[in-house]
C-alpha cells in the first residue's frame, strides 16, 4: 500500500534512546519506529521509519487528540514525552536501562530491554498501545504467542522478543500484532517492557517498583557519566547534549563509535543518496578523540583508539575505510526492495560499499588520533609503534595515488587535495612521536616524504589563478574539506592562502551560513541533490574563530544551534531552504563538529561564552500529533 510522503514524521521529530549497544528512534507521538536488536547494525525489529505501513512499530499515545512536548530528563538519555489532552495529561518516559557493572552482578538482566513508563499527571486519559513487530527488516512474519504472566513472545532465528505489559493487550486475529486501550488516572504509573534474549533461559524482568527502580538507576548512571565532563565553556548545554548523543553511538563492548544508528534516511527527499551509517568510519577518528579528550572522557577516547588499532590488524599495513563495531571488514552493500523507503526515498540499503574504496585520508586520521593519545600517555608499546610505522610506510608508498576521497565519491578516483594533506598529517605526527622518544620509527623516510607531499600540494593543490586551494590537483572546484587544513595544523588559518580559500568557499559553498560539501557541478557519480553538511558548517565556525573573526564565528555557531531538534539533536545534513533535517539521524560527525567548534570558541572567543547551562531557545511543542 502506497501512502503519501507526508505520512512520515519529519526526521527531527525523532529522539534517540539507547544503552551503548543498540538504539531506538522514538517519534513525537510516542511511536518507536526504528529499533535494531541486539546491535546497532543488527536487522531491525521496528522499521516504520523506512516503511510507514509495513515496517512495524511500538506505539504508546493518547487515544484522542493531543498536544505533545518532550525533553530528555536533565543530564540523561531518558526521553520524556508529555501529552496534553482535553481530559488530562500523561507523561511517557522511554529508555533502555543501563546500570553499573556492580549492579549487573547483583541481579539478572535481559540482554537488551526497552522500558516504557506511563504516568498520569492530572485528570484521566485513554492511552492506546500498538505492538507491531516486523523482525529482520520486515522480512520475517511474526507469530506472537501469549504466555500469561510471561508476556507476548515472538521467537525466531535463535532469539526471543518478549513484551510484558501492565496495560491489557489483545492479540490480532492473525497473531502478528497486539493492541489495547486503557485509562490512566492522575498518580498512576504503568509499565511496558520489551526484552531481547538470545541465550536460554530468557530473563523476564519484573515490572512495578522494580521497573521504577530501573528508571532511577539509569538516570543516576547517565548523570554520573555527565558529571565526569570537565568542560565549562561556552554553550555547555549543547555540548553536553552532543556528548550524550555521542555516548549513545559508542558500542560499549568494543569502544567503536558508529556514524549514526540508522540506515537509508535520504539526503534529499525522494532521492537515491540513502546509505547505511551503522558502522564505524576511521575518518572520524582524530576529530572524535579531540572532542572526547577535551571533555575529559579519556576512557572513551582510549577505547576508541584501542578498537581502531585492534581492528586494523586484520588489514595492516593497509587500512579499510569502514568496519563494523567488532572489526568485521566485509560490509557488502545490499538493497531491500520490499521497503518503500523514508518518504518513498529508494533504495533502502544495508551494508556499505565504501568499505571497498581507497581513501588515503584515513591514514592521517588514525595516526593523528594515536599522536593525541601519545601526548597524554607518554609512550606506546613496541607492537603499537611497529603498527604505526607500517602505516607510515604505506603512506610513503601510496600517497601519489588517486583515491575516492573523504566524501566517498562513486565517479572514480582523483588526486584529492584533502587526502594529500592527511597523508602529510600522518607523517608529521609520526615524526612528532619519533622526536618524543619513539626511536624505532623510520623517521628519515617519513621526513623526505612529508616534504615531498607538501611541495606537491602547494604546486598542484593550490590554484594561482583563483588564489585558492582546490578540491583536486590542477582543479578549479571548491570543497568544504579544505576547511580542515588549519584544523590539522597543515597551515595557519590566517595565512593568505588559507584566507583566500575560505573566502572562495564562502562564495561557492555557503548559503545562509550553511556549508555544502562541494559545488553542484562536481560529478560524484550520483544524481544531484543533497543538503548542506552539518560538520562542514561547524568547520567553518572554527576557521572563522581561528582567523580572529570571533564575533562572526560565535554568531554563526548560534545560527547553527537553531537547526537542532527540540531535544538538541542534529542529522547529517540540513536543507537551507526549509531548515529540515536530512540524512541519517542523529549523526555522530555533526555532534563531534559542534563540540569541537565550541572548544575553539572557548579558546578564541571566551568573552562570548554563555553562562553554564544557558539554553539557546528552540521551538517546542506539537499540536494534534495523531
Amino acid at each position: 500500500m502506497r501512502v503519501p510522503a507526508d505520512f512520515y514524521s519529519p526526521i527531527d521529530d525523532y529522539a534517540l534512546i539507547g544503552d551503548c549497544r543498540s538504539a531506538a528512534l522514538v517519534s513525537r507521538n510516542g511511536s518507536i519506529d526504528w529499533l535494531c536488536f541486539p546491535r546497532y547494525d543488527s536487522p531491525s525489529v521496528f522499521a516504520a521509519l523506512l516503511d510507514v505501513t509495513g515496517g512495524g512499530r511500538f506505539r504508546v499515545r493518547p487515544a484522542g487528540t493531543f498536544r505533545s512536548e518532550r525533553q530528555y530528563l536533565p543530564g540523561t538519555n531518558i526521553l520524556e514525552t508529555t501529552f496534553h489532552c482535553s481530559g488530562g495529561t500523561v507523561v511517557l518516559r522511554d529508555l533502555m536501562p543501563v546500570s553499573s557493572e556492580e549492579e549487573k552482578r547483583l541481579a539478572l538482566v535481559p540482554e537488551r530491554e526497552i522500558l516504557r513508563e506511563i504516568e498520569g499527571l492530572n485528570g484521566e486519559v485513554e492511552v492506546e498501545v500498538l505492538y507491531d513487530p516486523r523482525p529482520d527488516y520486515a522480512r520475517m512474519r511474526p507469530d506472537l504467542r501469549a504466555r500469561g504472566a510471561m508476556g507476548l513472545w515472538c521467537e525466531g532465528g535463535g532469539s526471543a522478543l518478549v513484551l510484558r505489559s501492565e496495560l491489557p493487550l489483545e492479540l490480532a486475529g492473525d497473531g502478528r500484532s497486539a493492541r489495547g486501550v486503557s485509562r490512566i488516572r492522575a498518580g498512576e504509573r504503568r509499565y511496558l517492557s520489551l526484552t531481547y534474549n538470545e541465550d536460554a533461559p530468557a530473563v523476564i524482568p519484573l515490572l512495578g517498583e522494580v521497573a521504577r527502580n530501573k528508571v532511577e538507576r539509569s538516570a543516576r548512571w547517565w548523570r554520573e557519566w555527565v558529571a565526569r565532563c570537565e568542560y565549562d565553556g561556552p554553550y555547555r548545554e549543547a555540548v553536553i547534549r552532543s556528548a550524550l548523543a555521542l555516548k549513545l553511538m559508542a558500542y560499549a563492548p568494543s569502544g567503536a563509535i558508529v556514524a549514526a544508528p540508522t540506515t537509508s534516511l535520504p539526503e534529499t527527499l525522494g532521492g537515491v543518496r540513502n546509505w547505511d551509517y551503522r558502522y564505524c568510519w576511521l575518518r572520524d577518528a582524530s576529530f572524535t578523540l579531540r572532542a572526547l579528550f577535551a571533555l575529559g572522557y579519556d576512557e572513551e577516547a582510549e577505547a576508541f583508539l584501542s578498537w581502531m588499532l585492534h581492528t586494523t590488524r586484520l588489514t595492516w599495513p593497509e587500512l579499510q575505510v569502514v568496519y563494523d563495531v567488532f572489526g568485521e571488514a566485509n560490509l557488502a552493500e545490499e538493497e531491500l526492495p520490499h521497503l518503500e523507503g523514508y518518504a518513498r526515498s529508494r533504495p533502502v540499503r544495508i551494508g556499505n560499499a565504501a568499505h571497498d574504496q581507497l581513501q588515503l585520508d584515513v591514514y592521517g586520521e588514525v595516526i593523528d588520533a594515536a599522536a593525541m593519545v601519545a601526548r597524554r600517555r607518554g609512550r606506546f608499546d613496541r607492537d603499537t609503534i611497529r603498527m604505526l610505522d607500517g602505516l607510515g610506510h604505506t603512506v610513503c608508498r601510496r600517497w601519489r595515488e588517486p583515491d575516492e576521497g573523504i566524501w566517498e565519491g562513486r565517479s572514480g578516483r582523483f588526486q584529492h587535495t584533502h587526502s594529500k594533506v592527511l597523508c602529510w598529517v600522518a607523517l608529521d605526527r609520526l615524526i612528532e612521536m619519533y622526536e618524543k622518544g619513539h626511536r624505532e620509527l623510520s623517521v628519515e623516510l617519513f621526513r623526505r616524504n612529508r616534504e615531498a607531499i607538501r611541495a606537491e600540494i602547494e604546486a598542484r593543490g593550490y590554484n594561482e589563478r583563483l588564489q585558492s586551494y582546490t578540491r583536486t590537483f590542477e582543479g578549479d572546484e571548491m570543497d568544504a574539506s579544505l576547511l580542515t587544513l588549519p584544523l590539522y595544523g597543515y597551515i595557519e588559518a590566517g595565512h593568505p592562502r588559507m584566507r583566500a580559500t575560505v573566502a572562495r568557499i564562502r562564495e561557492k559553498l555557503i548559503r545562509d551560513g550553511l556549508v555544502y560539501r562541494y559545488e553542484a557541478r562536481t560529478d560524484d557519480g550520483l544524481p544531484p541533490g543533497e543538503g548542506a553538511f552539518g560538520i562542514c558548517s561547524f568547520w567553518a565556525v572554527e576557521c572563522l574563530a581561528k582567523t580572529g573573526e570571533v564575533e562572526a564565528a560565535a554568531a554563526a555557531f548560534e545560527r547553527l544551534l537553531a537547526y537542532a531538534s527540540d531535544v538538541g539533536l542534529f542529522a547529517e545534513e540540513i536543507d537551507p531552504g526549509t531548515g529540515a533535517a536530512l540524512g541519517n539521524f542523529p549523526q555522530a560527525f555533526t555532534h563531534i563538529g559542534l563540540i569541537n567548534a565550541a572548544l575553539t570558541l572557548a579558546e578564541y572567543a571566551p568573552e562570548r561564552a554563555r553562562p553554564a547551562g544557558e539554553r539557546v531557545p528552540a521551538e517546542k511543542g506539537s499540536e494534534d500529533r495523531r
